[in-house]
């Protein structure tokens, strides 16, 4: 257990600045904000996905409702997370988490004994009934707890929310996701939260240096066998997600775990004008994303590197634009 982090005068002062201005702008002046977002040289994580400054599918609609109260909880949350020199990925877990729990509130009741911000419980060792409820104890303990959590930076956020969360109810903190990336840009001041750079929609730029890595990891894997569910967390088997996902990883961009996620996990241009590293999918029925069973990777060329199915080992085999079930449009991860 890790006592919290006193982080003095500089939090409470820019707290207590932005409060009295009746909205949050941003938690450090810009300058500094600049140096330490370069500091950590942020990747691209498709899984978040590029944050406009839309409210279609940004959270802006959501953090638009949150009170001065919650508003304030981010802040800290950002400014404890900014002096433990954790990314904005760790960021949005514990916003994501604290949406989740409380609505980012510092509640003196809860389920059974569960209080604060995450609803910690003091009978399960999270620390006293006032520590909980201290908002800078309760923000420095979840990321102790965070920081333990293994592989959490290769996750969603919301997964790694349940890692420390443990909740019953896995699937709600990914709810959040959105409005978390948003407010991380909005409050954070960081300009490109993930990594990715703006939505671009169809306007597409060339193809990427990862994707160049992400094709040589994909190649690398050539000969290992099929695994339906295979584990991200070793080189043994893939299945066709587990391959894209890893392969991307090793390049620096984190993609969602299932080829339907994946989906969504960057720009879509038209199929035959996929270039090397687009993702290609394969549907029940192509016009309808819910039904994606398959992912591949482009190598150019008329050629796919896949994890194909049981007793079939990844491979690469040529592809045909007109083949059953392919999906009109490719995907470009992380843009």
């Amino acid at each position: 257990m890790r006592a919290a982090l006193a982080v003095g005068t500089l939090l409470i002062a820019a707290v207590t600045a932005v409060v009295s201005t009746g909205a949050i702008n941003t938690v450090v002046e810009e300058d500094r904000q600049n140096d330490i977002a370069r500091a950590m040289s942020l990747t691209c994580n498709a899984a978040l996905g590029p944050v406009t400054s839309g409210p279609v599918g940004s959270g802006a609609l959501d953090a638009g409702k949150l009170t001065e109260e919650q508003r304030g909880n981010v802040a800290l949350i950002i400014s404890i997370g900014r002096q433990r020199e954790l990314p904005p990925l760790a960021w949005q877990v514990a916003i994501q988490a604290g949406m989740t729990e409380s609505g980012l509130r510092s509640l003196n009741y809860g389920d059974r004994d569960s209080l604060g911000i995450f609803q910690m419980r003091p009978s399960m060792g999270w620390g006293t009934p006032a520590q909980v409820t201290d908002p800078m104890y309760a923000i420095n303990k979840f990321y102790d707890v965070l920081e333990a959590v293994p592989n959490w930076r290769d996750q969603r956020p919301g997964d790694s929310a349940q890692d420390v969360e443990r909740s019953a109810f896995p699937d709600r903190y990914h709810r959040w996701e959105p409005m978390a990336a948003h407010l991380i840009g909005a409050i954070g001041a960081v300009a490109d939260p993930t990594g990715c750079g703006e939505g671009v929609g169809n306007l597409l730029p060339a193809p990427t240096a990862q994707a160049g890595s992400a094709i040589q990891f994909a190649l690398s894997q050539q000969g290992k066998p099929y695994q339906w569910g295979a584990a991200i967390t070793h080189q043994n088997s893939f299945d066709c997600s587990s391959l894209m996902l890893q392969s991307y990883r090793a390049a620096g961009i984190m993609l969602p775990r299932t080829s339907r996620e994946q989906w969504k996990a960057g720009a879509w241009l038209p199929v035959d004008q996929a270039q090397p590293g687009d993702l290609l999918f394969w549907a029940y029925d192509p016009s309808n994303p819910a039904t994606i069973h398959h992912v591949a990777m482009y190598l150019g060329d008329g050629k796919i590197v896949e994890a194909q199915q049981t007793g079939v080992p990844v491979h690469i085999r040529p592809v045909r634009w007109t083949e059953a079930e392919l999906m009109p449009q490719a995907v470009r991860p992380g843009v």
